[in-house]
């Protein structure tokens, strides 16, 4: 079963007409040959005099204040359609890390919001410490590039003593796990690479962390992963945990879960227009995941 040309173009102005710039310009550049810059210039608008990116690069806060992960998915952003250099990374990005780094080493995931901008409740109650989600993939981007500074030292020491403390505690946040994964696909120590996709392996397996109800509304979505989610794509790290037969039967129900007007749909959102800039999102992921299973048809 592939996604329908129809539904394909469905998709396609449901994007164009509701989505945010950025998820237009990733658009045009994974399925129009979009040009890298139109990437850039989308992802830099976020930019602060920092270093930092804010202004609501995740929906769920339009605080304009610099935020780590936002800084984080500026980076994976960028990685994602080939723009990064060392240069960027070292010059554009480095200086606002090295700034928020706490004494352990790492980078925290969010800072609590000084303005009265609006924010989701959670982020007004956020924990200000170091965390593994935002070190880790930025570790795995410095490696990528053959960066080694001073700074790498310490963090690296972090990442590894957070995966042994947390465990299997956040290993049903699909958007955490890739992050460790671009980590432990990049950095140098092997030896606890192995150790430690092993047991993500061995958790993502355990009962009711992978969500088999295909009737559940949330199927997919945050906290109710399916397996698409950590493999997506057949040169996914997690691929290799899934059957052939999983892997298309959630294919299939992917699609079957297009909505009439081309999007597929979140429950995120603080507003009607950023319930529409959460479902941009999620609708260009989906488009990419049937892409990279050879699922759209033509």
């Amino acid at each position: 079963m592939k996604l329908s040309k129809d539904g394909f173009f469905k998709a396609k102005d449901f994007i164009l007409t509701n989505a945010r710039m950025i998820e237009r310009r990733l658009f045009e550049f994974h399925f129009e040959n979009g040009t890298t810059e139109g990437v850039f210039h989308a992802v830099y608008a976020y930019r602060n005099s920092d270093g930092g990116f804010g202004h609501g690069m995740e929906p769920d806060t339009a605080s304009p204040e610099s935020q780590p992960l936002f800084s984080i998915m500026a980076l994976e952003t960028l990685d994602e359609v080939g723009y990064l250099t060392k240069e960027i990374i070292l010059n554009d990005f480095m200086t606002y890390f090295e700034s928020i780094t706490t004494e352990k080493g790492g980078i925290p995931w969010m800072f609590r919001p000084k303005s009265t901008y609006p924010c989701e409740e959670h982020f007004k109650t956020v924990k200000e410490w170091a965390a593994l989600s935002t070190t880790a993939p930025l570790l795995g981007i410095l490696e990528k590039y053959e960066i080694d500074i001073p700074w790498m030292k310490k963090a690296e020491q972090f990442v590894w003593s957070e995966f042994e403390r947390i465990k299997d505690k956040h290993v049903f946040c699909y958007l955490c796990v890739p992050r460790w994964l671009r980590f432990l696909k990049h950095t140098k120590s092997r030896d606890e690479t192995k150790k430690t996709i092993n047991n993500l392996k061995n958790w993502i397996l355990t009962d009711g962390v992978i969500c088999k109800d295909k009737s559940d509304d949330g199927w997919g979505l945050y906290g109710k992963p399916h397996s698409l989610n950590y493999a997506t794509s057949s040169e996914s790290i997690l691929y290799s945990l899934f059957t052939k037969e999983t892997i298309e039967s959630d294919l299939k129900e992917l699609i079957n879960r297009q909505k009439d007007d081309g999007r597929w749909d979140t429950w995120y959102g603080i507003s009607e227009g950023t319930k529409l800039e959460w479902a941009g999102i999620h609708t260009l992921w989906a488009l990419k995941t049937l892409k990279n299973y050879g699922k759209i048809g033509k």
